[in-house]
């Protein structure tokens, strides 16, 4: 995880292509040094900045003079446009240490916030934002403003940049400067897992700003950019001299990602023939199965399972594998503790299903040395469900791996104490701006943050005496759910949407949340966990897993004639009991801001009660000011 901006002045942007502007003017003053701040936070390793400095000629071509600039720049180059990098890195991979931003001989300059799991090879020893720029420092200007002609380079080994960011698996988002065509490209992932943050120049403001955490409290001021691929070409008018810059959005090139960005299913709604295998069954006591499980080598039951199910289990397996391997993470993560110390991936633990399948399955291919924390959030104490759920949870996973050293983290809040970390959360989740955005912000940001207290045995092993000791976790790589629930029917609008329009209403409801969960979640949760100097992965969100789950009929995934906690997520639940954690298979979908029991807390402060709350709809009340948060 890293932290990335540019600021783009003294250029005048235009657009070519339709992208939504914001209209609302800003009144409060940008600050580089609040930007750097921010972006800080993200990536505690290192922070730098570069400048490209730009001036239109005589003949109407522009000049380029490439600059450093450190904390304090003393720069006397007179120019009408400048460029300002800023990338601030927390680094996970690669054998030496880097800084950002980064620049090639060429002078080409790129800031990068993400993880190549695929698409570009990456070196065990290497940093996968060395590697990009390689390979972009080797491809066409094709693409840019001005090169709208087939590629000249076709068939000499050379991509444009759109080519080659389609081609790359995992999260990201990119800034990156094309000396040689004199064009900006940024963007993010097809599914956003990565936050980009921009503001559009507008009459009050002019500025040109991108940024992936948030420094500014007007809720005004950013815009969450679309998933995709820009451009920003840069020249002058011949009328006036000066700057000019056309914003320009690309299409995505690879036909297998522009497949899943559809997000279409082959098989929605079953024939008659095929209900008949829908008929549920009665349930096995859980208990008794629980006793006479003998794991495979694999980690699964030994029984027989749904062929989709196990697919499924197969793609989670390697897209956790993909995320938790030695060589994606940074050696600097671990050199300084001790062997027994080891905890480099966390994961956020609510002890529900999505979790207790992450842990399930990151117990599986972490090294037996490392430790694994589970990290809750409660904001009641040990009567909150989730902290129920988790403690149950993590007695199962002790159970299936009793070697593994486990620590449930819990992180206990309490609201009415948490005035300035809600005023910095609000900045945070800008600009969504709902009460049920900032308490799942704030609820991410607390359990992100790790800072808790665990349960240490007192005197010999299996004594039953504990003590609560305070920890804080130093696992800089957070294991999420989020997808989970959207490709696998788990929210409560999917049933009903099921019973109003049956499998087609509930294939486009599924489609509709896969294709807006990166405005909806994922730029705020990116932010929110990102802030602690962690990364957040996903690995429900892996390419090879949404290609899978889309490619298995819809009643295989769901079957909402079923009762909560059977029927929604059927395969997730099935792969739970292949993994042998047959209680969590069970437990029915509770989101974070209800299962921490925030929610509540946030609806008797500023509704006066949770009925109050709920006939005011409070998780979309829109929050117009702080009044109610101080």
């Amino acid at each position: 995880m890293c932290g990335i901006g540019v600021i783009i002045s003294g250029v005048r942007i235009g657009s070519s292509s339709p992208i939504s502007h914001s209209t609302s003017p800003v009144s409060s003053a940008f600050s580089v040094d609040d930007l750097k701040a921010a972006l800080g936070r993200r990536g505690p390793d290192s922070l730098g900045c570069k400048k490209i400095f730009l001036h239109p000629t005589v003949s109407g071509e522009e000049c380029v003079e490439l600059r450093y600039c450190g904390d304090k720049c003393d720069c006397t180059f007179f120019a009408n446009g400048e460029l300002h990098f800023i990338g601030a890195t927390l680094q996970l991979r690669g054998v030496n240490p880097i800084t950002q931003p980064l620049v090639d001989e060429s002078g080409n300059i790129l800031v990068y916030n993400g993880e190549i799991f695929g698409g570009i090879h990456v070196g065990s020893d290497s940093n996968d934002a060395e590697i990009l720029l390689q390979s972009l420092g080797k491809c066409c200007t094709c693409g840019s403003h001005g090169h709208t002609t087939a590629c000249n380079y076709s068939g000499l080994g050379k991509s444009s940049i759109p080519e080659l960011l389609s081609t790359i698996k995992g999260p990201w988002a990119i800034i990156y400067w094309q000396d040689s065509s004199r064009t900006m490209w940024f963007g993010r992932d097809a599914f956003g897992r990565r936050s980009l943050l921009v503001h559009w120049p507008n009459l009050e403001d002019c500025g040109f700003y991108f940024e992936v955490e948030n420094g500014i409290t007007n809720i005004n001021f950013w815009d969450e950019l679309s998933c995709g691929v820009y451009s920003v070409s840069i020249g002058s008018s011949k009328a006036d001299k000066c700057l000019l810059g056309e914003v320009k959005k690309h299409e995505w090139t690879n036909p297998i990602l522009k497949e899943l960005v559809k997000w279409e299913r082959t098989y929605v709604e079953p024939k008659p023939a095929e209900l008949h295998f829908m008929i549920p069954s009665k349930q096995p006591d859980v208990h008794s199965i629980c006793l006479e499980r003998k794991p495979s080598g694999l980690g699964a039951m030994q029984t027989s399972v749904p062929v989709p199910a196990q697919t499924v289990l197969i793609a989670l397996r390697e897209s956790m594998m993909r995320r938790t391997t030695q060589s994606a993470i940074f050696p600097a993560v671990t050199c300084d503790l001790q062997q027994e110390e080891l905890v480099p991936v966390a994961i956020l633990f609510s002890g529900g299903l999505d979790s207790m399948i992450l842990a399930a399955l990151l117990d599986e291919c972490l090294q037996p040395s490392y430790g694994i924390d589970l990290l809750n959030v409660s904001f009641d104490g040990q009567s909150a469900p989730d902290r129920i759920s988790a403690k149950a949870g993590l007695k199962e996973l002790q159970r299936i791996s009793p070697l593994r050293r486990w620590k449930l983290v819990e992180v206990d809040a309490d609201l009415s104490k948490l005035t300035q970390e809600t005023k910095h959360v609000m900045s945070l989740i800008n600009p969504a701006k709902t009460y049920m955005d900032l308490n799942i912000g704030i609820a991410l940001w607390l359990a992100a943050g790790g800072d808790g207290w665990v349960h240490e045995e007192i005197g010999e092993i299996d004594n039953d005496n504990y003590q609560r000791v305070k920890y804080k976790s130093k696992a800089r790589i957070l294991l999420v759910g989020s997808g989970a629930d959207e490709q696998c029917a788990g929210y409560g609008r999917h049933k009903t949407k099921y019973r109003s329009g049956s499998w087609l209403g509930l294939n486009e409801e599924m489609k509709l949340d896969m294709q807006r969960i990166w405005k909806r979640n994922l730029g705020r949760d990116d932010r929110c966990i990102a802030d602690n100097g962690k990364e957040a992965r996903f690995p429900f969100l892996d390419e090879d897993v949404i290609r899978t789950l889309l490619d298995i009929p819809l009643w295989e995934v769901a079957n909402l004639d079923q009762p909560s906690g059977t029927g929604d997520k059927k395969i997730l639940r099935e792969v739970a009991q292949m993994l042998g954690i047959y209680e969590a298979a069970t437990l029915p979908k509770r989101a974070i801001q209800f299962g921490s029991r925030i929610a509540r807390e946030s609806n008797r402060r500023n509704f006066g009660s949770n009925r109050a709350a709920n006939q005011a709809s409070a998780g979309s009340v829109v929050i117009y000011g702080t009044s109610n948060l101080t």
